[in-house]
């Protein structure tokens, strides 16, 4: 199917505008599409001025009648996406005390439940049978009525089980509000707005720790909250290029504040059972130090990468916790990357990934005597979560692959049983078997291999006929898994190859793979993705021209470079809000994320080396005349983190610039933000339209999806 939309395309005003840095004139045409009162439009989008909103709704009749001719097959892709959704799904219930608790979907319903039952009750949950006979703790369904966007990020009780604070996001612009429930009236108190959802309760039940945002939406200061009582301000931070969070400990003995960027974090404890006391901080930042903590006994476990490109355990005493104090409890090992630490009373926990794998380590903290859990396929997801509860011998963790639906394991840390409490319902059916994952290397020019995840049908031919998705992220260190996908399966059962390319940017293989991604480095991310592609090209799974590129975000960057650089290989790039007005927006240091994201880029207001650096490759400076592939360009009008002015320059330039007359459309929700569309069966609209477009694309045929 080929896409020929009969309307003719808008055409941006170009509006003169110029800036010089470093001896260098930037021309930027299309400046004007970034509202001057971008933060009240987070807020309230309809205070939007009018000029840019007529051109932005415009770009959305011109995406809606190119896609028109896709409609049937667009309700085919939702149907069968919500088919394999399971409508009455819930969480495997986790105990906390006499309770446990979770969330669950009615039939329909876009938002969950937050409920809890008795500890009997939750324990009896099997992965055939639900809960049974919960108390609803919250509806979102009812908070979200009336409003066009509504996410519930977080919902935590109280330690004495009495009150729930919960937090909602009305505009997609992540500015939360923060509400206090008392379970037993049901009677809802709002503590505080313009926060994030993070929360921490003090031992009293009665104190709540939030952070709060300020006029630039940064999270810079920690409140502490409670009901008829004025906020009282903990700690402020004085750098705009950190960001605050707060957390509990497991223990429940420590509200933790934790101050960071991208490479350097501090972290201060405050007595839970004193939470108005003067926060104490674990050790001085440093530049490029990262570390995280928990609590057993007298002492604190730190998970760091003082000294530890792949980061080491160390113990310290809580009543000196510094530096000169961290004795080895996990040594640094190159190559073997640390992600993440728990401890309980009598074990401490670590996920940790060596090439591109990941696995989890237990350890006795009595003897310590060792084990791990590890899964045998080429490629795979794990995750481990630490509960609600310190004393326990029981650590959940998650399974998956991306043949394998999401398994959800209880396991006894002490007898090494595991118990399956959930596997991922596909009510429209799913067999394993009649697909395949595999793991390839794909060489890069300096003697690099990038791992790259496969998902086919195992009756696809790998003879170079297959059309294949490929998708990539590669920045932050954040590393993407191996993991299922149901909505994969509308590809991959119409005959393509979904591909992950973990690119260096990422922390797949370790700390020196993102250090290798980022800064003075940044092109190897680049790179990668292109190496990837020619890959797969050479081992058959695919052709020149039938790729589609995929990425989000950041990974929306990649693919502004890429479509610059390697238009050839792909006949399709999808980028949902993409950060592809790089310099422009690092030279910005009023918007929210730029003073935090110079650690990750480079800051080029102060460096000249970095400003050159990232003008060579920021996608909407770097637009030029030549062919360019079909693009689908997604943005939300309420986006915090990639403003909705990013995505709609860069298809103005790219329309202007390109030489064969590409199918270009720009779609941009006009009532979300970073996330998208919200609802479980809202987002799948989004989902459709991409599958859609990527099938008409690069597609062989729009079909109904073989069986398997």
């Amino acid at each position: 199917m080929t896409l020929t939309p009969s309307a003719t395309p808008p055409s941006a005003e170009r509006r003169p505008y110029e800036i010089t840095r470093h001896g260098v004139t930037l021309s930027d045409p299309y400046a004007w599409l970034r509202a001057e009162n971008w933060r009240e439009v987070m807020a309230d989008p309809s205070v939007l001025a009018p000029d840019i909103a007529a051109y932005l709704h415009a770009e959305n009749d011109y995406a809606d009648a190119a896609l028109a001719p896709l409609k049937p097959l667009r309700e085919e892709l939702v149907k069968e996406l919500r088919g394999r959704i399971a409508e009455d799904d819930w969480s495997v219930p986790t105990p906390d005390g006499y309770h446990a608790y979770g969330s669950r979907y009615t039939e329909g319903a876009e938002h969950p439940l937050i409920v809890r039952m008795s500890r009997a009750a939750g324990k009896a949950v099997t992965p055939d049978a639900p809960p049974r006979d919960d108390e609803v703790l919250l509806d979102a369904n009812q908070e979200a009525e009336g409003s066009a966007y509504f996410r519930l990020a977080a919902a935590s009780h109280s330690p004495d089980h009495a009150q729930l604070a919960w937090a909602a996001d009305r505009t997609g612009g992540e500015l939360f509000t923060l509400s206090l429930r008392d379970l037993a009236s049901g009677h809802d108190t709002v503590l505080a707005e313009r926060v994030t959802p993070g929360t921490a309760f003090a031992a009293d039940s009665q104190t709540l720790l939030a952070v709060e945002l300020d006029d630039n939406h940064r999270p810079c200061r920690v409140l502490a909250l409670s009901s008829g009582a004025a906020p009282q301000t903990l700690y402020e931070e004085a750098d705009p290029g950190f960001f605050v969070a707060v957390s509990r400990t497991l223990s429940g003995r420590f509200l933790v504040i934790d101050s960071h960027d991208h490479q350097t974090s501090e972290v201060r404890l405050i007595d839970a059972w004193a939470p108005l006391s003067p926060p104490v901080v674990v050790a001085e930042r440093i530049e490029a130090e990262e570390y995280d903590v928990a609590h057993h006994d007298d002492a604190l476990f730190i998970r760091t990468n003082r000294e530890a490109r792949d980061f080491r355990i160390v113990r310290a005493p809580v009543a000196a916790p510094g530096r000169e104090n961290w004795e080895d409890i996990v040594p640094h090992r190159p190559g073997i990357l640390i992600v993440a630490m728990a401890v309980f009373q009598d074990f401490l926990v670590w996920l940790e990934r060596e090439n591109a794998l990941p696995r989890i380590i237990i350890r006795r903290l009595a003897d310590g005597d060792e084990h791990q859990i590890a899964f045998d396929e080429e490629a795979y997801s794990l995750g481990l979560s630490e509960g609600l509860e310190f004393q326990t011998d029981t650590l959940r963790f998650t399974y998956s692959s991306m043949t394998t639906p999401t398994e959800v394991w209880d396991y006894d840390m002490a007898t090494r049983e595991r118990r399956l409490r959930k596997r991922q319902r596909i009510p429209s059916g799913h067999d394993p078997a009649g697909y395949v994952t595999r793991r390839l290397m794909a060489p890069t020019a300096d003697g690099e291999s990038v791992p790259v995840s496969l998902f086919h049908r195992a009756d696809t031919p790998i003879d170079g006929t297959a059309p294949c998705l490929l998708y990539g992220y590669g920045s932050y260190g954040i590393t993407i898994p191996a993991s299922f996908s149901a909505n994969a399966l509308s590809l991959v059962d119409r005959g393509f190859v979904y591909a992950i390319a973990h690119v260096r940017g990422g922390m797949d293989k370790g700390f020196d793979w993102y250090d290798q991604g980022r800064r003075e480095h940044k092109e190897n991310t680049f790179s990668d993705f292109v190496a990837a592609a020619d890959h797969l090209i050479a081992e058959g799974y695919t052709a020149k021209g039938r790729i589609a590129a995929q990425g989000g975000s950041a990974g929306g960057m990649l693919m502004g470079v890429i479509a610059n650089r390697a238009p050839d290989r792909f006949g399709a790039i999808v980028a949902e809000v993409p950060f592809v007005d790089v310099l422009t927006t690092m030279l910005d240091d009023t918007l929210p994320l730029t003073p935090p994201e110079w650690p990750e880029w480079g800051d080029p207001i102060r460096d000249e080396a970095a400003f050159r650096r990232i003008l060579s490759y920021s996608p909407v400076d770097n637009v030029a005349p030549q062919a360019y592939p079909a693009m689908l360009v997604l943005a939300g009008v309420s986006d915090p983190r990639v403003t909705y002015w990013e995505p709609a320059k860069w298809v103005a330039r790219l329309r202007e610039a390109a030489t064969n007359d590409p199918l270009i459309l720009l779609k941009t929700n006009m009532d979300a933000g970073h996330g998208g569309a919200s609802g479980r069966f809202k987002r799948l609209e989004e989902v459709a339209m991409v599958q859609a477009f990527v099938l008409a694309t690069v597609g062989r045929t729009v079909t109904t999806p073989a069986a398997v």
